[in-house]
């Protein structure tokens, strides 16, 4: 037996997949994965980031010709309409999560529904969330 909590999630959860979809955020996402073109600059670019992350994080400089490089390919990527589209409704996915998660937080917080401005007021959006 459900109790409204879970049918009241279940209406929430078919209510982001019916924006997922008539966001156009699920079609850009997979015409994304259906190039492999795309994908391949994505993950070349992600994985060169990285190193480039863990050379700085290990202490060595970053040589100019090698950020440059980086830019470069990052540009390139930026460049690519099936690429950039699925950037573009990966920071919707992320923002729609962040605004869920941080209305549910605020209203277990303050007992009641937030309003705008509960919402607009700046802080954590709870312990432990991660966002900061």
């Amino acid at each position: 037996m459900s109790t409204k909590v879970e049918t009241k999630t279940n209406e929430l959860c078919e209510a982001i997949l019916e924006h997922l979809q008539t966001g156009g955020i699920k079609r850009r996402i997979d015409t994304f994965l259906a190039d492999a073109n795309a994908r391949g600059a994505y993950e070349s670019l992600m994985s060169k980031g990285q190193a480039l992350q863990d050379k700085q994080h290990g202490g060595a400089v970053l040589e100019p010709a090698e950020i440059a490089a980086f830019e470069s390919e990052r540009d390139a990527l930026l460049k690519n309409p099936v690429a950039s589209g699925f950037l573009d409704a990966q920071e919707e996915m992320h923002e729609l999560q962040s605004s869920v998660k941080k209305t549910v937080a605020k209203t277990i917080e303050l007992g009641r529904i937030p309003t705008a401005e509960d919402l607009a007021e700046g802080g954590s959006c709870g312990h432990g969330c991660g966002c900061h």
